[in-house]
């Protein structure tokens, strides 16, 4: 979060840096993309081949390292500072006065050996700059912000977060997350490393892995200027069993990278990177869910890096456009729709493409702080909504306390998802967030507040329940094609005879009813919403069901 205070010297430095620009310089191509492809192992870990083989997503050339000649030369230029890379944009951030970014390009092909143009462009985070190219900005604003098979979940307010969603519902079905790989972006994790609530997952080898790409070490637990990321971890992975404290996270056996992407001292488009930077790792690494409590529109004052309300339009920030690369790329993303006192959500909560997540309090209401949506957004946002007002966490002392935010509603129900995908992994990440958005209490009556409402996993569970059960009847006979549809759904019938074509959505509400038969044996669903649906055919001897996916 912002700091309140800020001591004379800080403010010595910041001046200083006025000088200093940042920018992000565009590559104009990659090292050996070919042989890349051919041989996916010398850029991806096994793990991440088989999700992508798994859900139908191509490897492509957005999966090649940046070449590291470049990054050389980039980095021997006068004046410039090499912050973070990104490989899905083929692209670095750097940092340097605005003549020596300007002269990158000037003089790119003296930088390199043998001599060639491998700058396509670069585009400045301050946007008033327009000598090279403009581009919008961002502004961070999720702040941190501080205001519990048989599980013993502690309290009545500690077990409600999980009983809100039905999250216990899934862990009595065996369903807690194992097999899940998610990665947390955040701001530090101190003495997760060494507290009992997180014992029973390190002895399990499900903390997989860290890395802090803000001071490029692998030291993520002995940052204390926050302990943000360590209550966000718990929300999702904490457990305590004792005689005097009872505690259980919402994915107590999911396997969890943590990766620092958030700089504590200052707010800066840098940030944004990282957080890239970040998700490009934990496509390689074949991680499935991400979970964000961070947001960004706004910067520290001096700078003119500032996102409009009119940016948060799902294409604009640098960290929402990596987003819908880490969605193509075939992860979920859950992300904190932000705390900004009824103002609209920030990047990433702004793409389509991102489940974004607002916070009521325990009895299910609005939380006043929780960001909401606008017409910017091309979707509705915040997606749906879990208990972030005096959410129950550890601290980093192994104590239980509660605080509030959207950044704690967002773990809570990505735990929940975790152990959702869990029980179908075949499952792909927008058929995931479609039934989430469709098993929640408003899915009918969406507003910018609570957005599709509260999800109920239970009924998401026995949705998916339904759907295996009618994929693996015999229907042999009659076919739906193609499946996922966009404009228009064909139907195969064995004989001649006409048949009723029910539409339902994934909550059993009948939408419409069709005559088919073979000589007319297409319907339109071009006026269709995206989302999960069953089809119920009846001829005059047999009745099958099938689940159809519109895209």
């Amino acid at each position: 979060m912002k700091k309140i205070i800020i001591s004379l010297s800080l403010i010595a430095f910041s001046c200083h840096l006025f000088s200093q620009e940042d920018a992000w310089v565009y590559l104009a191509d990659k090292e050996n993309g070919a042989a890349c492809i051919a041989h996916p192992l010398t850029i991806l870990s096994q793990k991440a081949i088989d999700r992508k083989a798994r859900h139908g997503i191509a490897i492509d050339e957005r999966d090649i390292p940046v070449n590291e000649n470049y990054i050389s030369a980039i980095k021997n230029a006068d004046g410039i500072s090499v912050l973070a890379k990104s490989k899905w944009f083929n692209a670095v951030h750097v940092r340097g006065e605005k003549t020596a970014i300007e002269n990158l390009f000037i003089n790119q092909n003296t930088l390199i050996q043998p001599q060639k143009t491998f700058i396509s462009k670069i585009i400045f985070a301050d946007r008033s700059h327009g000598a090279i190219e403009k581009v919008a900005n961002t502004k961070r604003r999720n702040k941190f912000e501080n205001i519990l098979t048989d599980y013993n979940y502690g309290n009545a307010n500690q077990s409600n977060q999980i009983e809100m969603i039905n999250g216990d519902v899934l862990h009595q079905e065996g369903f807690t997350g194992e097999g899940i790989t998610v990665a947390i972006m955040d701001g530090g994790f101190p003495n997760v490393s060494t507290m009992s609530s997180f014992k029973t997952l390190r002895d399990a080898g499900k903390i997989i892995d860290d890395y802090d790409f803000v001071n490029r070490d692998d030291d993520v637990y002995s940052n204390t200027s926050t302990n943000h990321g360590t209550l966000v971890l718990s929300a999702m992975a904490g457990y305590i069993d004792t005689a005097a404290k009872n505690y259980v996270g919402t994915a107590p056996d999911a396997s969890y990278y943590l990766f620092i992407t958030e700089d504590n001292d200052n707010e800066n488009p840098v940030e944004e990177s990282y957080w890239v930077e970040a998700a490009e790792r934990a496509d390689s690494l074949g991680v499935d869910i991400i979970n964000t409590s961070l947001g960004y529109d706004d910067f520290d004052p001096g700078f003119k890096y500032d996102y409009a309300t009119s940016d948060m339009d799902g294409q604009t920030a640098y960290i929402t456009k990596g987003a819908n690369i880490a969605f193509e790329k075939g992860m979920l993303l859950v992300t904190s729709a932000g705390n900004s006192y009824g103002r609209s959500v920030g990047a990433p909560a702004d793409s389509p493409n991102v489940l974004s997540i607002g916070a009521v309090d325990s009895r299910g209401d609005y939380a006043m702080f929780s960001s909401i949506g606008t017409n910017y957004q091309p979707t509705i946002k915040p997606d749906v909504v879990a208990q972030g007002a005096s959410s129950y966490l550890i601290n980093e002392y192994d104590n239980i306390v509660t605080s509030s935010g959207t950044s704690f509603s967002a773990p809570i129900l990505a735990g929940g998802i975790a152990c959702l995908w869990q029980a179908y992994p075949g499952m792909s990440n927008l058929e995931i967030m479609n039934l989430v958005r469709e098993s929640a209490s408003q899915y009918n009556n969406p507003d910018f507040y609570l957005g599709y409402g509260i999800p109920n996993l239970e009924t998401a569970l026995t949705e998916l329940y339904a759907l295996d059960a009618a994929d693996t009847s015999e229907n042999n006979q009659m076919s739906l094609y193609p499946n996922p549809i966009r404009e228009r759904l064909y139907i195969n019938l064995p004989t001649d005879d006409f048949a009723t074509l029910y539409l339902y959505d994934v909550l059993g509400k009948k939408i419409n009813t069709f005559q088919v038969s073979n000589d007319s044996n297409s319907i339109n669903t071009s006026e269709l919403a995206n989302g999960i649906y069953v089809v119920r055919l009846e001829t005059s001897d047999r009745i099958d069901t099938f689940r159809l996916i519109k895209e």
